[in-house]
């Protein structure tokens, strides 16, 4: 049997905001807004919801100390600044790091949790109201129930995933993926693409979402590039952030793979960044996943209108330059956290240790 449930209210366009913002009307009295330094100035999306709080005479606080992979510590000074605010809900600006952490600091405040306490969904009774506002296209977290955080003091990336931080309210607006740089749109887009691409290797797939994960591939292959020689196209920035959304939607419910757990390692330790990661290891795990999985992957490619060589050929032609050498002792050091990665529950077969260090081994 096959469910889809989504309980996010999605606002998709551009002026989302201006058109639809006064459905944050109910949702509480006092918003932090969760966000990083510059990005979301920049993009001009903390301009258009401190405007929209402003006519809906709402006092708010903003919290800006998000940094990419959001640090536990970070998100512990966000729940102290929440509760310390009278705040009541949480409204997260940027990519996904930010509307982890919006996450993470609406469920903390709630249940009165911090630190390794968040991961414990024993812990987890309620949680103050989330609007998520997505400032890049690529990680879906506005439709989606996981957080992510980073553990400074294990070096590692761990997640939680509870359907409490579920959104209640996602404005979804290309125009604020805009201001990125050629490098952080492919990078995004790149985390979008394994979304899409893990809904077919998952073993938790769901076939009412196939023509979502085929049309959500389909529009990164066809317009990516072209986004990239054409980077204040507006209608590309909105095919491109459509797919990640449908890529959101779709880990929403089968969640990732090996994909995601073999690329955490190398954003700690070499500081590739999360969909980078992602990329350099994708035709490695397609290869390793193909077996498994021939008929999606063949209907995928149909769809596409290439094989899966010409994948290959446009993947290698995005050009995923980076510094990193990977020794022996960084994979021993890292096999057994990607190997108790939650994710990895969700395999389309149990993968060994050996098939693990033979994609590493790819980067000696």
């Amino acid at each position: 049997m096959n469910r889809i449930y989504l309980p996010v209210d999605i606002y998709f366009g551009e002026n989302a905001i201006a058109q639809s913002g006064d459905n944050i009307f109910n949702l509480g009295h006092k918003p932090m807004i969760v966000t990083g330094r510059q990005s979301a100035k920049v993009c001009g999306a903390e301009e258009d919801i401190t405007k929209l709080l402003e006519r809906l005479d709402r006092e708010f606080v903003i919290y800006n100390e998000v940094t990419e992979n959001p640090k536990i510590e970070t998100i512990n000074q966000g729940i102290k600044y929440f509760i310390e605010s009278q705040c009541d809900y949480v409204i997260g600006i940027g990519g996904g790091s930010p509307l982890d952490a919006a996450k993470a600091i609406a469920l903390g405040a709630a249940n009165h949790i911090e630190g390794d306490q968040l991961f414990d969904t024993k812990l987890h009774e309620k949680c103050y109201p989330i609007v998520a506002i997505p400032t890049t296209s690529g990680t879906g977290s506005e439709v989606t129930q996981y957080s992510v955080l980073t553990d400074t003091k294990a070096n590692k990336k761990a997640g939680f995933t509870n359907p409490l931080i579920f959104p209640i309210v996602a404005f979804v607006d290309p125009k604020y993926t805009i201001s990125l740089s050629q490098k952080v749109t492919r990078d995004t887009a790149i985390d979008a693409l394994s979304h899409l691409l893990e809904g077919l290797y998952s073993n938790r797939r769901n076939q009412l979402i196939y023509p979502m994960i085929y049309d959500g591939i389909k529009l990164i292959v066809h317009h990516l590039k072209d986004l990239l020689l054409h980077p204040t196209n507006v209608k590309l920035r909105e095919k491109i952030m459509k797919a990640s959304l449908y890529g959101g939607i779709v880990i929403a419910h089968s969640g990732t793979t090996l994909q995601h757990s073999i690329g955490y390692p190398l954003t700690t330790e070499f500081g590739l960044s999360h969909g980078l990661a992602n990329g350099v290891v994708m035709k490695y795990i397609m290869e390793l996943y193909y077996p498994a999985i021939k008929d999606e992957l063949d209907e995928l490619f149909l769809h596409l209108g290439m094989s899966k060589e010409d994948f290959y050929k446009w993947l290698d032609s995005l050009d995923f330059s980076f510094d990193m050498k990977i020794h022996d002792d960084f994979i021993e050091d890292k096999i057994l956290e990607v190997v108790q990665s939650r994710n990895m529950a969700n395999n389309p077969f149990t993968v060994s240790t050996t098939q693990i260090k033979n994609i590493y081994y790819q980067f000696k």
